[in-house]
Formats: structure tokens, C-alpha cells, sequence
């Protein structure tokens, strides 16, 4: 079981550490990889825009991704 609420909070201090947390080690590192080109857009403004939605989806989807995984598991049993 996969618990949403650290899935989220571990990717609000860092981007793609809810997506490893949910065994989704590849997402993970494209969240991280995106994150880090975004943060460099930064430096010819676009990054002012494309930062801030890569937080805020990464913690959305790693929030889902952990309920959804719970539900599998749940009614797998």
C-alpha cells in the first residue's frame, strides 16, 4: 500500500521523488530531468511558467498514481 499523502509531500520537496515512491522509477526521473530543463528556462523567463505547473502536476500525479495503485491492490485481494 501506497500512502497519497506522502506520494504528494515527497514531491512537493522534490519533483519526481512521489513518482519513485509509487515504484514508478522512470516517471520519476523524467519529472526530475523535466524539472531541472524547466528551472534552466528559467533564464529566458518561459521557466517562470513551465516550473511552477511540473511542481503542481508532479505532486497531482504522484497523489493518484498512489490511490490508484491502492485500489489495484485492494481489489486484486
Amino acid at each position: 500500500m501506497k500512502n497519497p499523502g506522502i506520494a504528494a509531500v515527497l514531491s512537493f520537496f522534490f519533483a519526481g521523488l512521489g513518482q519513485i515512491y509509487n515504484g514508478q522509477i522512470g516517471k520519476g526521473i523524467g519529472f526530475i530531468v523535466a524539472y531541472f530543463i524547466s528551472v534552466l528556462l528559467m533564464f529566458v523567463l518561459i521557466g517562470f511558467i513551465t516550473t511552477p505547473i511540473l511542481w503542481i502536476w508532479g505532486m497531482y500525479d504522484a497523489y493518484k498514481t498512489a490511490e490508484r495503485i491502492n485500489r489495484e491492490s485492494s481489489g486484486a485481494l
